[in-house]
């Protein structure tokens, strides 16, 4: 006879995750690749997506001790890109701490986030043969989805014809296939069926799109002390967001002439606040806004479509609305 798992909440999830991960620490020596990857693991974020995963399996009744490898695959590994990421973007900030290439170097920090990227795999499999095909099966896609994602976004940088349609496909790569796959992995390991697999998926998908809309929208109208890092970095980078690419298309005449004339400033500080304003001016703001609802929105309709326990979908709910309505 099954024994009906007990109804969790994100704090109790939570709790068993931080218990895991204490206890799966990186080896001590190398030194230098295991001590930078424990530095970026230690400036600890929000753990979403453990917590979506764990979530996931809750929401089907299915061994939260089972799922909890796969939480900690998934956390590693986003990890190994923010490494990676910030080498791209010359970062020296995350999540208020310095960068591992700003303490340790990049050789040191590329190696560290290889060596996470490889042990993301061993979590994976903990506890999960029965199946680990079709764990690694979605594990792989997204891996290879994410850094088709990071090109894409290195590659709209220097163009200004962006459309909102290839922005939209490369955040999905970038950023929501592995908040879905996160909510896959679990409902995996559950034993859910694939319709369910596929919508929770869907419902991780639109709320990672509406996640880095939000990330996007901080990054320039956020406050520094909440965001965790300087505010203005896409806009020192010129990063082609939903918000510069609805300014390009929005703004005319001068407006127009002074937003490509800011995408060469080379005063940090001015070309911050002369975008924001014309961000603003042209509308920028509340399109953003507007699409990030409309994402939500249609998340929570998948995950109504979700044949799970409605108590426990409810419990999820609740937790996509927190990473939605987050002001960091």
């Amino acid at each position: 006879m099954q024994m009906i798992s007990v109804l969790q909440s994100t704090e109790e999830l939570l709790q068993q995750y931080d218990k895991y991960a204490a206890a799966n620490t990186f080896p001590s020596e190398p030194k230098g690749i295991y001590d930078g990857a424990r530095h970026i693991m230690n400036i600890k974020g929000k753990r979403i997506r453990p917590l979506l995963a764990l979530h996931a399996c809750d929401v089907f009744e299915g061994n939260i001790q089972k799922a909890l490898g796969v939480a900690h695959a998934v956390e590693v590994f986003h990890n190994f890109t923010l490494v990676h990421d910030d080498i791209m973007d010359n970062a020296s900030v995350r999540r208020g701490e310095k960068t591992v290439h700003e303490v340790y170097g990049n050789s040191v920090a590329i190696l560290a986030g290889d060596v996470m990227l490889s042990l993301a795999y061993q979590y994976l499999a903990d506890k999960n043969d029965d199946c680990l095909v079709d764990l690694i099966q979605v594990f792989n896609r997204t891996g290879v989805q994410v850094m088709e994602g990071q090109q894409w976004d290195v590659d709209f940088e220097s163009r200004l014809d962006v459309t909102e349609q290839e922005y939209i496909e490369m955040i999905k790569y970038k950023t929501s296939v592995l908040i879905a796959c996160s909510l896959k992995l679990g409902a995996i390991i559950a034993g859910a069926n694939k319709e369910d697999q596929e919508n929770i998926y869907q419902f991780g998908l639109n709320l990672g799109l509406a996640f880095q809309i939000k990330d996007d929208y901080l990054d320039t109208f956020g406050e520094a002390e909440k965001v965790g890092k300087r505010i203005g970095g896409d806009i020192l980078n010129n990063k082609k967001t939903l918000l510069l690419i609805t300014a390009l298309s929005n703004a005319n005449g001068k407006d127009k002439e002074e937003l490509l004339t800011l995408l060469k400033e080379q005063d940090e500080n001015k070309k911050i606040a002369n975008t924001k304003t014309l961000f603003e001016k042209t509308g920028v703001k509340e399109y953003a806004e507007k699409k990030m609802q409309e994402l939500f929105t249609t998340s929570l309709e998948y995950l109504a479509k979700v044949k799970g326990d409605e108590d426990r979908k409810k419990n999820l709910a609740i937790f996509a609305e927190k990473v939605y309505y987050r002001e960091f």
